[in-house]
């Protein structure tokens, strides 16, 4: 395997005496798209976090194990999963059973994490999944009780964004007519089948429909033909990469519906940063409460880890909150005892940046659907009902 970096392992606290049996670190491994086309997302949502948990983690001398009566430090090894799920896997197998890791962390993306569900669950390792979003959760959950949900159901956002239209057409700012784009990936598979339900049964046209190849450079044709049928809405159920080409190409071609929503990246700060007020009134999958319980200070250490790099305004917060949740659930235990962990991870509250959590059949239950840039800022929209929701405004 390569890409295997060794990174901070840092001394316990001079002031603790060493307990005499106690371990001189908690390993912690996961493997991630360092590179290959899930690269992009990786490291801009998970990777950052996990960084910065460990630094703040060892900053502090350690995480508390009451069993030995001290802070213990992590020690962790990053692998390179290149993309691939087949490497991803010999890659979690080779820490779990030759490295021994105390600590696995998940991967990056809904795909990557549906396929190692099995290893997790075969040597009892916690899966906190702050990146995927899956229809499967109810059938899933009793299945691998070691799995923990911090997005929630497609089925679930197709809700709140088709409530957020239905709203709006009966304003009468949209019409009922839609454009719809799907990569061809798991997540797009897992939003299009209820999207494309939920738009029926609310009496949407679809007038274009296209899916796409993930890593695909040029959709400028499709965008034409999108442009062409003329709809109000237009929806995109992207990864990262795509929903970049798909934002410049229609900028190029003046494909300009009066609602266009897409999907993961629409909420990353480089998002903003390469097109700027040109993507004002632009909706996204997920959204952040930028005022939530320290979630200002979160973005600070965030960028002083990260040089300078903000999270991005949804998955981020969940990932560190499942990194807070993991810690905590630890501290009550007082010892590495996954069995024990788990357990406290499905009944124990937490205290997270988004609020206190309590997970309901191992799911975050209360979630950002929908998010808008609104004068230069990503702000949550839907559901309507969540602390510091804004409302949506119409081209």
């Amino acid at each position: 395997l390569g890409g295997v970096a060794a990174i901070g392992l840092v001394a316990a606290s001079t002031q603790m005496l060493p307990a005499q049996d106690a371990p001189k670190s908690i390993k912690v491994g996961y493997a991630i798209s360092l590179s290959g086309p899930q690269a992009g997302g990786a490291l801009l949502t998970t990777v950052p976090n996990y960084r910065l948990w460990v630094d703040e983690v060892n900053k502090a001398g350690g995480i508390m194990l009451k069993k030995y009566g001290k802070r213990i430090p992590l020690e962790v090894v990053e692998v390179d999963d290149r993309s691939n799920n087949d490497d991803l896997a010999r890659a979690l197998e080779r820490l779990m059973t030759v490295d021994k890791v105390d600590i696995v962390l998940a991967p990056w993306g809904t795909g990557p994490n549906l396929s190692v569900l099995p290893i997790f669950a075969k040597y009892g390792y916690p899966h906190i999944m702050g990146t995927a979003a899956t229809e499967q959760i109810e059938k899933l959950a009793p299945k691998f009780d070691n799995a923990f949900w911090m997005l929630g159901r497609p089925s679930e956002g197709v809700k709140a964004l088709v409530g957020m239209l239905n709203d709006m057409r009966s304003k009468g700012q949209i019409k009922d007519t839609v454009a719809l784009f799907s990569v061809q990936h798991p997540f797009g598979a897992e939003f299009l089948v209820p999207a494309k339900a939920a738009l029926a049964a609310n009496n949407y046209k679809i007038v274009y429909e296209t899916t796409y190849p993930l890593g695909s450079a040029d959709l400028s044709a499709q965008i034409k033909a999108a442009k062409a049928a003329n709809p109000d809405i237009k929806i995109a159920f992207s990864y990262p990469p795509d929903t970049f080409m798909l934002t410049e190409q229609s900028i190029a071609n003046d494909f300009n519906p009066k609602v266009m929503f897409l999907s993961v990246g629409a909420a990353f700060p480089s998002y903003k940063g390469k097109f700027g007020d040109k993507i004002n009134g632009v909706f996204g999958l997920g959204a952040w409460d930028p005022n939530g319980p320290g979630v200002q200070d979160w973005v600070k250490r965030h960028k002083e880890v990260n040089k300078g790099q903000e999270p991005d305004r949804w998955a981020s917060s969940n990932t560190y909150a499942g990194l807070q949740m993991l810690q905590q659930a630890i501290e009550r235990v007082g010892e590495i005892d996954n069995k024990k962990i788990i357990a406290e991870l499905r009944t124990g509250t937490f205290k997270t940046i988004l609020g206190d959590v309590k997970l309901e059949n191992n799911q975050l239950t209360k979630l950002w659907w929908v998010g808008q840039y609104q004068d230069g800022e990503y702000k949550g929209v839907a559901p309507a009902n969540l602390p510091g929701a804004v409302a949506p405004k119409v081209k």
